[in-house]
């Protein structure tokens, strides 16, 4: 595989793999269904469309900003920050999804957010293009911490 096509290869595959990892840990059985929820969340089929569209974001912010940052540490930190952001995300749903605790996973997206902060204030060091990329992912993580303090709000306590 020629270097032009390489990391378009390697950031759609390590897309592919944190979705179908979250997807994998995400069980909408009959505990997430008798949950509480705010009359505000998007419909279900939402999610697949939203998410299918962060991380096709993210994969691109990932190859604008490889392509950009010089050889060595700069590309060391952006794989690293990557990993740790797909980490992140995973076990948010692991958290949520399979341990059922929204009360747990509502501390952990602090990280996972300030992660994707991470993200976007490296990126944009070398590619403003690639920050702009990842803004929708921020908002969106946002918007799911609301809604994940709903739940726990509505639910709560668990354990």
């Amino acid at each position: 595989m020629s270097g032009k096509w390489r990391p378009i290869a390697v950031a759609a595959a390590a897309a592919v793999f944190v979705g179908a990892l979250g997807s994998t840990v995400t069980d909408l059985g009959p505990w997430y269904q008798a949950l509480q929820k705010p009359d505000w969340q998007p419909p279900g089929p939402a999610f697949g469309a939203i998410w299918t569209t962060i991380y096709a974001l993210t994969a691109a912010a990932a190859v604008v900003t490889w392509r950009r940052a010089p050889k060595g540490a700069e590309r060391e930190w952006l794989i690293g920050l990557f990993a740790l952001n797909g980490f992140l995300n995973v076990l948010w749903s692991l958290l949520f999804f399979r341990v059922h605790r929204p009360d747990w996973s509502l501390i952990e997206v602090a990280f996972l957010w300030l992660s994707i902060v991470a993200l976007i204030v490296f990126t944009s060091r070398h590619a403003r293009l690639a920050g702009v990329l990842l803004t929708p992912y921020l908002i969106w993580v946002s918007i799911a911490t609301v809604l994940n303090f709903e739940v726990v709000r509505l639910n709560g306590p668990f354990g």
